[in-house]
């Protein structure tokens, strides 16, 4: 017989509000923009997969800024620990009421690797469809070496993908934890935890704009005028 959900498990537990709607926001449209970039990458829609990475960058952005002004759950100071913490969750002595040391690195491994993507996208050119917006800033060795990575870490992101995804069914379905519903209601069951603080209105418009400011900066906005094209002198 299945085993019942934590929330399930002790009549100790009570629902909180633990993953607060900024955060959720960022998790389902990182999503989306990872998979629209993936989808269009296959088929070759250039323009759209460089607006899917902008929208990368931009989600990747938001959460380096929330991880420290955002509310309590989502500051990096709360989640990311050491080795001692790793192991004591790997024992099952240590329950977190937010993301769990794996979760940490998870996370971790989540924004360096599609902020690299998003940024070097920047860079990158095929020399034929798409040239990044801020390709004119470096050189052609250095736009080169960029594209190549580039196109050599989706797979990685691939493995990422499948690792984070096989990490959450196995989360769900052998260890009975509620994992996806509070990535949607934001709520989860929890033992004697205080309510996330912290994170209000003023930290979220403060986040969109820094969010803002860099998106405008990766569009090429402090990039000089190109040259007027020569004059036609109907030669």
């Amino acid at each position: 017989m299945a085993q019942p959900l934590d929330s399930e498990k002790s009549p100790n537990t009570e629902s909180r509000l633990v993953w607060d709607l900024p955060l959720r926001l960022f998790h389902w449209l990182l999503v989306i923009a990872v998979a629209g970039a993936l989808v269009t990458i296959q088929f070759g829609w250039m323009t759209w997969h460089g607006r899917f990475g902008l929208a990368v960058l931009g989600l990747v952005t938001f959460r380096l800024v929330w991880g420290v002004i955002g509310s309590t759950h989502a500051r990096f100071w709360n989640f990311i620990t050491g080795p001692r913490k790793l192991m004591g969750y790997l024992r099952g002595q240590y329950h977190p009421v937010g993301h769990n040391p794996l979760g940490a690195l998870s996370i971790i491994a989540v924004l360096v690797l599609f902020g690299f993507q998003s940024v070097s996208g920047l860079f990158a050119t095929d020399d034929i469809a798409y040239s990044g917006p801020l390709r004119p800033a470096v050189d052609s060795a250095t736009s080169a070496w960029l594209t190549g990575w580039h196109m050599r870490m989706q797979w990685v992101i691939y493995g990422l993908i499948a690792l984070h995804v096989g990490a959450v069914l196995f989360h769900v379905l052998v260890r009975r934890e509620a994992l996806i519903r509070p990535m949607f209601t934001g709520y989860k069951p929890v033992k004697s935890a205080e309510p996330a603080r912290g994170g209000g209105w003023i930290a979220f418009l403060i986040a969109l704009a820094i969010t803002a400011l860099v998106l405008w900066i990766a569009n090429g906005a402090l990039l000089p005028e190109p040259p007027p094209p020569p004059p036609d002198l109907g030669w």
